[in-house]
């Protein structure tokens, strides 16, 4: 299963916050409450952010395709 059906990503092309959101079907604060090492909700295996610019994060589409991969082969 691929999780990018009908999507138009390269897999070594960075997406931003709003395209992980839409992905991952959760908000964009539990996105950053999966990346802190202090929330209730932190997820190791998410993939880590990668800084494009000064003001600019995102996240590598292949990175995050495969963490979705994992989540659905884990599931019972």
């Amino acid at each position: 299963m691929n999780a990018f059906v009908g999507q138009t990503f390269q897999m070594n092309q960075s997406i931003n916050l709003k395209q992980v959101v839409e992905l991952i079907g959760v908000c964009r604060s539990t996105i950053y409450e999966m990346m802190d090492e202090n929330s209730p909700y932190y997820d190791p295996t998410f993939p880590k952010k990668v800084k494009i610019t000064q003001n600019r994060i995102g996240w590598s589409a292949w990175e995050i395709n495969q963490w979705i991969e994992a989540k659905l082969a884990s599931r019972e």
